[in-house]
């Protein structure tokens, strides 16, 4: 059992520009690191009276497709600015009927079907072994559930997000095949973005949005990117909510660092 974390000086936030309302007394903290620029200029504001740091992970003008967002220069941005836990919505397809368009979700595992993304801040010489068995922060886990089902919403606990490489959907061979094996999400940018953050040493969670059904659900119909942006629009305003609601509780919790 690591030692806790005491109550959170900054909380991060990716996720789409439609965030930048989402702050008030915003201001942009401009951050070059090691690793470049990241996808944005952080902007630093207050939600209910806590720090919050905000960046959207595809850019300014989402200009950086799923396996170009520079996830280690976004990562290490929070990391200086001195965020200490992460909360990383994301719109994802359901897998599996029951988990309907519309509702969210807040996973309890993920597995890797991308390639040829800068996913490890462990290049060399200096080898590390990341523990990695539990993903998502389980206290935030909680926290996450308990505010978005406050909103009203259907919210799932749990269930495994694939993450793919995109920019492309899956085929209905690879979206059967993802579902025959029981998991219950795909996406494009969990990875590395969990990953990186866990080796950052900073507590994560990841509420889904559920945009869609996948292709291969049912011999549902092919998957559109315009089908995908219009039910996230259509869910921003509660998945803010609940975010804003989660947010006093994750601020003042001790979250183990194990």
């Amino acid at each position: 059992m690591g030692e806790p974390i005491p109550r959170s000086d900054v909380i991060g936030v990716f996720g789409g520009s439609g965030f930048y309302e989402f702050l008030s007394n915003a201001s942009p903290n401009p951050v070059l690191g090691p690793y470049g620029a990241p996808a944005a200029d952080p902007m630093v504001g207050t939600v209910e009276g806590i720090d919050v740091a905000f960046i959207p992970r595809h850019g300014r003008d989402h200009e950086f497709p799923p396996h170009r967002v520079p996830y280690r220069a976004n990562v290490d941005a929070m990391r200086s600015l001195g965020v200490d836990r992460i909360v990383g919505p994301t719109a994802v397809g359901s897998l599996q009927p029951t988990y309907e368009p519309g509702h969210f979700a807040v996973p309890d595992q993920i597995v890797d079907r991308t390639w040829g993304r800068e996913h490890t801040f462990y290049d060399g010489p200096d080898v590390e072994h990341l523990s990695y068995a539990d993903p998502y922060h389980p206290e935030m886990r909680s926290l996450a559930i308990e505010a978005m089902r406050a909103t009203g919403a259907t919210v799932h606990d749990g269930g495994t997000v694939v993450a793919i490489q995109g920019p492309r959907f899956s085929t209905r061979a690879e979206s059967r095949w993802f579902a025959s094996i029981g998991w219950a999400f795909v996406g494009m940018t969990q990875v590395p973005e969990a990953p990186l953050s866990a080796e950052a040493g900073i507590p994560y969670v990841n509420i889904s949005v559920i945009t869609d059904y996948d292709v291969g659900v049912d011999g549902g119909s092919p998957v559109t990117h315009d089908e995908v942006l219009k039910r996230f629009a259509e869910s921003s305003t509660t998945l803010q909510d609940g975010i804003r609601r989660m947010l006093p509780a994750l601020a003042a919790a001790d979250l183990s660092s194990d």
